[in-house]
């Protein structure tokens, strides 16, 4: 049997892969490389460059591997973008999401892990957030994984179908062993900026908002190492092959950090400092979300090894170096 990791040249999906084979599992990635690289994808992996809206290409790529889980991790995630232009997101994240879930019951795949998002929770009532806390997503981007959750919910309701819905809150870090970490271009996830300004790859980051209800106005975040996040996934395929039941939990450390204590946090491992430009805020962007992880701890017996903010930056900031050393010999 094999598993199916979409987006697996991505910067998430190719942890994944990597936590895959660690353990000997047989990997095929499909990514049409949006914003992925094929160099991220290890070479014991298969990858596909492919849509997972195309249905016959993934049909047959289940068929002749015999595949019996599929991670879904492709997708698009810039909130920003999403208030921009909403229909690209409900097209990437749902309507091919709906096409993919529909090809594992036509094709009888019965384990299905999503990457969904902590965006499905808006600015929660009470933090850190739970599972059971109402969902009022922001944006369109919340919006398009919330709906993926309840196609799933309904798929496994009616079928011979399991799935993990994962609920992300702030991804960061790289693996220690350098062998993936976050290499998209103009990215704008905090950690990644910020790692690029310290290295001088950008002339600035900037800051979206001082005047919220935080202690230093700037908005707060649970941040995981990708590495940390990748082991829920792995945890949670185990447990959908032994049988478990379906599952939604969240992906975070319970402990939250403005955007200016990250900032000063990558500034201490760099050395240096970089301009920060301050602006007004983000339309889609709650004032504080911080996960309540008990359920995963409970469920999945996950213990996260690197919940740390120094060793996440210290990470970053180490790959971001390599990237430097490898495009300077491109």
């Amino acid at each position: 049997m094999s598993v199916l990791v979409t987006g697996g040249a991505g910067y998430i999906g190719s942890h994944m892969v990597w936590r895959l084979l660690d353990d000997g599992e047989d990997v095929v990635v499909i990514d049409r490389l949006s914003s992925g690289f094929d160099w991220a994808v290890p070479p014991e992996a298969e990858l596909i460059v492919g849509d997972i809206g195309d249905q016959y290409l993934v049909e047959e790529t289940i068929k002749r591997r015999q595949i019996d889980a599929i991670i879904h991790l492709a997708g698009s995630v810039v909130v920003p973008d999403s208030v921009c232009d909403p229909l690209d997101y409900y097209l990437n994240n749902t309507v091919k999401s709906h096409a993919l879930i529909e090809s594992a019951v036509r094709m009888g795949v019965p384990n299905f892990i999503f990457s969904s998002t902590a965006a499905v929770y808006g600015t929660p009532v009470a933090v850190p957030v739970n599972e059971d806390a109402v969902t009022q997503p922001e944006s369109p981007y919340g919006v398009s994984k919330l709906m993926t959750e309840w196609m799933l919910r309904d798929t496994a309701a009616a079928h011979e179908f399991r799935y993990m819905a994962l609920r992300y809150f702030n991804v960061a870090g790289a693996d220690p062993e350098m062998r993936a970490g976050q290499s998209t271009v103009a990215a704008t996830h905090l950690l990644k900026v910020a790692s690029e300004a310290a290295t001088g790859k950008r002339n600035f980051v900037e800051v979206y908002g001082t005047d919220y209800p935080t202690p230093d106005g700037t908005c707060l975040r649970d941040y995981i190492h990708v590495t940390d996040l990748v082991e829920v996934h792995f945890l949670a395929l185990q447990r959908l092959r032994a049988g478990a039941e379906s599952l939604v939990a969240n992906c975070g450390y319970g402990r939250g950090y403005s955007v200016m204590e990250v900032i000063e946090a990558m500034t201490r491992i760099a050395g240096r400092d970089f301009e920060v430009r301050l602006r007004g805020r983000r339309r889609g962007d709650p004032v504080a979300l911080v996960a309540n992880p008990e359920r995963a701890r409970r469920e999945l017996n996950w213990r996260p090894n690197l919940n740390d903010l120094a060793a996440i930056a210290h990470h970053a900031m180490q790959w971001e170096e390599k990237l430097r050393s490898r495009n300077s010999h491109l």
